[in-house]
């Protein structure tokens, strides 16, 4: 059974008389939705007396360098991953609610499909209540839906859990109801839907959750959104996570915001002199220069991070093409030293996960990975040695904090789709 389609199985549930239609279909979907295959089907099942219309998947994302340029409209190189959300939908016009359950909490929600403002407490379903938002002033209106999601992304670990949530239930929501939105569309309105909860972030872990590729990481032009999936290739190294069980959750404080104040700022100085100016993509280092004298310090430092940041995505594109994951690594290594004392958004936790990293001849170079305030370190590791490498790290990050670590191997994956 393992061999057949979800579209074979399900015209053999169709075939059977009921109720044995129904227990098929959970059974055999279940047995290639391995993921989730234990709970999100009987779950919704149990909860709405019916197998669901819609599967599909929303991934994580990782990014290899460009912290924070996003909303500078700067350059990124991220890429999805096999860490994902899973969503089960079906339509529920007669109900005219959103009914939603997360069954990793578990907690559950239910709002008017008709919302047009953000009453919703728990953070999650924050998220789910200003997309129904969105989608209603912008012109899909969202009749009823009932849904059930849960997955294997670490919340707060820096691997944009939101972003795939988001993405997720908007495209889940524009296939039920037959309402095409074109995927750019789809990133534009889950950013303005963290931007309505608190979080002014950019549009690349949006873009990287729907546009990803397996095999691939996407350099990305967040000015033209114009962008190209790049093999990615590490050779003999290894991409691995260390989560730091530091959690983060970026729109509750306002660390995040404050950094895109400063580079705010940092643009309407230079503005007065330099009205074509509209972001830091448009300053060069010399033009930065010449107003240090103007600018707050702290913004000016913050700002000359962003510009030395972009430069290290084009580094990178180069070093990768060329094979030399030696320079990979130390760029890496210079971001996070960037992140640290010049953006300061990392913690002592991760640093000293880094700083970890540097010890063993085997790590290329390591940073943190997210937009700071906890989360993960993204490792590049010789393959033959990650063996041995990552126990004697984790093992003396525990001594030195009394936190257990874990290490994440992911792989890139596609974005967003049906199951």
């Amino acid at each position: 059974m393992k061999n057949l389609d979800t579209e074979t199985l399900t015209s053999l549930a169709i075939a059977l008389t009921p109720p044995y239609n129904h227990t098929f279909l959970i059974f055999a979907t279940c047995t290639i939705f391995s993921p989730m295959n234990s709970s999100l089907l009987p779950y919704y099942s149990a909860h709405f007396n019916s197998p669901p219309e819609i599967l599909l998947r929303a991934p994580g994302r990782i990014n290899l360098i460009g912290e924070h340029t996003d909303y500078n409209l700067g350059r990124v190189f991220p890429a999805a991953i096999d860490k994902c959300l899973y969503f089960a939908m079906s339509r529920n016009e007669q109900a005219g609610q959103v009914r939603f359950h997360a069954i990793d909490i578990p907690e559950e929600t239910t709002f008017s499909a008709g919302s047009t403002s953000v009453s919703e407490t728990a953070s999650w379903a924050k998220y789910l209540q200003a997309i129904v938002v969105e989608l209603n002033l912008r012109g899909y209106p969202v009749r009823g839906i009932d849904g059930v999601f849960g997955g294997d992304i670490p919340l707060g670990a820096g691997l944009s859990s939101s972003a795939a949530l988001c993405c997720g239930f908007i495209y889940g929501i524009s296939q039920l109801q037959n309402m095409p939105i074109p995927k750019r569309e789809i990133a534009l309105i889950a950013q303005a839907a963290e931007h309505r909860i608190g979080l002014n972030c950019g549009l690349m872990d949006q873009y990287a959750v729907l546009f990803g590729k397996k095999d691939t990481a996407i350099c990305l032009d967040c000015k033209s959104l114009e962008f190209e999936h790049f093999p990615l290739n590490t050779g003999a190294y290894s991409l691995v996570l260390l989560n730091s069980n530091i959690k983060h959750e970026l729109a509750a404080g306002s660390g995040y915001n404050d950094r895109r104040r400063s580079c705010e700022n940092v643009v309407a100085a230079i503005q007065q002199k330099h009205p074509e100016v509209q972001s830091l993509r448009d300053v060069s280092v010399s033009m930065l220069e010449t107003f240090r004298e103007r600018l707050d310090p702290v913004d000016h430092r913050r700002a000359a991070y962003i510009l030395r940041e972009n430069e290290r995505v084009l580094q990178t594109r180069t070093a990768l093409q060329n094979g030399d994951m030696q320079q990979v690594g130390q760029i890496l290594y210079d971001a996070h030293e960037g992140m640290r004392t010049e953006y300061e958004i990392t913690v002592p936790e991760i640093d000293l996960l880094v700083e970890l990293a540097h010890a063993e001849p085997g790590v290329s170079g390591a940073r943190m990975v997210g937009g700071g305030f906890g989360g993960c370190t993204l490792n590049l590791i010789r393959t033959s040695e990650k063996e041995l490498i990552l126990p004697r790290m984790m093992t003396a990050y525990q001594q030195k904090t009394g936190i257990q670590p874990t290490s994440i191997e992911v792989k890139t994956a596609d974005g967003v789709g049906r199951v």
